[in-house]
Formats: structure tokens, C-alpha cells, sequence
């Protein structure tokens, strides 16, 4: 079956791509437990943020948007830009200093006057699992439409999308082995959603523009495939090798519920971002704070809002372990950042 024609034309090869999008549509439905026409296609799961936000505040009178502080940045930012222009007032809602936002400190935010609100099923920095469930039972108890930012979760726990009860949820194919460049918003039925771009009329006129046929027939594929369960052996067995070398370390969200593969840490006394570069050079890949907010020296906003100081903010990593990945791999790991600790406090004289 060819996927080179525009899904939208009438000729066979058009019908040939609409066949492979009907059916990665019907098997991503059923694997989010979602109607397939609830389901958008975008770029991303940056873009499906963005058309959640714009779509809903844009239909709403001026009122109070609730968002915790830990959101991935194409939330944060994106909210702030449209209650700026729109006329909304943002509450941010900081997490306990284990990561996690309290549920009723976040409910408790909630009111009348309240038009929309955000947040994320685990942190893309964290790894820690948020309290959604009582999070959108709340919301759906007020009316109030609510963003479920499922970007970290797919592929990590299970996804349910209807039993949640969300209006909106994010996610992205890259996650879990499919294409980059490929997202998609679940939108529950009968919520408004206003025109996210205009056109052709794909995709029920939410978002018009020839679909990513091939990127989201990948999406489908890769349902399912990856197992990340495995890698928490990886990530205790690096984190009690981490600390039992360095034993100043601290490992954020450790006795919080997380995902898998995530580890978050501070190395005392080094710069997180040379830190990276030293371990980029010996063939790592770690990274420093959210990996789509590359290129900035700000140091972690979610680390901020756990209450961590700047300095200590500065000299975190976070590791992201893959199915791939072994135990032999996170202790090479903590090797090389002893050997790189070691070498850096000698070039300073410590």
C-alpha cells in the first residue's frame, strides 16, 4: 500500500494514503481507548499543547487558568502568551518538594471564575508521576476543561484515555521508537475546540494540512513495541551505583512515584552543563533540565519550583535510560562521571 498520495484526493494512490491513515487512526484509538474521531494529528506534542490552549482559552470570557509549575515549557509558555492577550489571569501551583503537585493544594485552586486547566501525567525532567486522576475528576465535577500533558506516559504506564476523563491529552510518537515530527491530541467528545489552522479542512477541520501519512502510520507501529518496564532495574541499579560512589549526590523524586527510565540528579560542586559536554565527549547523551529547551543556560524551572536552590538547579543531569540500555551501561555511567568529577576538581585546584 502506497503512502506517497495526498489522503486527500480521490484518485487510488490518495486512497491508498487515507487507507493507511483510517487504519493507524483506528489502532492508535484503540490503544488510547479513545473514538478515532476524537483523535488529532499534529507535529508533536508541542503543537498539541499549543492547540489545546489556543483552542479552548480562545472560546472562553476572561477568567483564572490554573497550571503547575512544573509543566513541560510549550504548556507554560504558551499559557502565559494567551492569557496575556486573551485577558486571563495564571495561577501556577508549585509541587511539594518531592516533586509531586498535591492534588488538593491544586483542587483547592479551582473556582467559579476558573477557564481552563493543565497538568501533566509524569515530568519530562522528573520522571515523577502526577496526580491526575483526582486532578480531572475535580475539573470534570466543575466543568472545567483540563490538558493532560501524556507526552512522558505513553509507552511508560498505562494509558486509558477515556477512564481518565480528560478534555484533552497530549502525546508524541518519538517516545516510544516512532518518528519525530509526529504528535497527537485526544480531544473528549462534544468539548470545543477552536480552529487551529486553517485550510483544507483536515482532520474535521480542527487542523487543516495534508497529514503526516507516513510519520503517523510509524506512530501505530510503534505502539506497543518498546518495553520500558525492564528499565527501572537499569535506573536503581545506576542510581545505588551513583551513590555509593558519590554519596553527596541527590536523586530528585527518589521515594516518589516515577516513570521507569528517569533519573534526575545534582552533582555538588560541578556545572551541570559542563558535566554533559565531558560526557557527550566520552559517548553519553544526558541531558541538562527539558531537552526541548536546548541551547538556554536557565537552569531547571522544575528543580525551581521543588524549591532547589540555583546553584544546586545548575548542577543537575537528568538520564533517560532506553530498552536498549543494560546494567553494564548505567554502571559504565557512573564510572565516567567519577572519572570526570575527578578531573574537573583537579584542573580547579581542589
Amino acid at each position: 500500500m502506497h503512502a506517497s498520495g495526498n489522503p486527500s484526493s480521490m484518485h487510488w494512490s490518495g486512497r491508498s494514503a487515507r487507507r493507511l491513515l483510517d487504519d493507524a487512526r483506528d489502532k492508535i484509538a484503540r490503544y488510547l481507548n479513545v473514538e478515532p474521531a476524537s483523535l488529532v494529528f499534529t507535529s508533536g506534542g508541542t503543537e498539541a499543547n499549543n492547540m489545546a490552549i489556543f483552542g479552548c482559552l480562545s472560546l472562553a470570557k476572561p477568567g483564572r487558568v490554573v497550571v503547575s509549575a512544573i509543566e513541560h515549557p510549550s504548556v507554560l509558555q504558551t499559557v502565559a502568551y494567551w492569557c496575556e492577550r486573551l485577558g486571563h489571569e495564571l495561577y501556577l501551583v508549585r509541587p511539594e518538594r518531592n516533586g509531586c503537585v498535591d492534588d488538593e493544594t491544586f483542587c483547592a485552586q479551582l473556582n467559579e471564575h476558573t477557564v481552563m486547566a493543565c497538568m501533566m501525567w509524569a515530568n519530562n525532567e522528573s520522571g515523577i508521576i502526577q496526580p491526575i486522576e483526582s486532578i480531572v475528576a475535580a475539573c470534570r465535577k466543575k466543568n472545567i476543561p483540563i490538558l493532560v500533558d501524556g507526552v512522558q506516559a505513553l509507552g511508560k504506564l498505562p494509558i486509558d484515555v477515556a477512564a481518565l476523563g480528560a478534555d484533552f491529552v497530549s502525546f508524541s510518537a518519538h517516545k516510544i521508537g516512532g518518528s519525530k515530527g509526529v504528535g497527537v491530541l485526544a480531544v473528549r467528545r462534544g468539548v470545543p475546540l477552536e480552529t487551529w489552522a486553517l485550510g483544507g479542512g483536515q482532520e474535521r477541520g480542527r487542523r487543516s494540512g495534508t497529514e503526516n501519512v507516513p510519520g503517523i502510520a510509524g506512530f501505530a507501529a510503534a505502539l506497543g513495541v518498546l518495553n520500558y518496564a525492564d528499565t527501572v532495574n537499569v535506573r536503581d541499579g545506576f542510581e545505588e551505583a551513583l551513590l555509593k560512589k558519590m554519596p553527596d549526590v541527590t536523586i530528585y523524586g527518589k521515594n516518589s512515584p516515577r516513570v521507569a527510565n528517569t533519573s534526575m540528579f545534582t552533582v555538588p560542586g560541578m556545572d551541570g552543563e559542563t558535566l554533559l559536554m565531558q560526557l557527550d565527549l566520552a559517548g553519553f547523551a544526558v541531558a541538562s533540565g527539558s531537552a526541548c529547551s536546548s541551547g538556554k543556560r536557565e537552569p531547571s524551572h522544575v528543580l525551581r519550583a521543588m524549591g532547589v536552590g540555583e546553584r544546586a538547579a545548575r548542577s543537575s543531569l537528568r538520564v533517560s535510560f532506553g530498552a536498549e540500555h543494560t546494567l553494564n551501561d548505567a554502571v559504565a555511567l557512573v564510572n565516567e562521571l567519577v572519572r570526570i568529577r575527578a578531573l574537573l576538581k583537579h584542573m580547579a585546584g581542589l
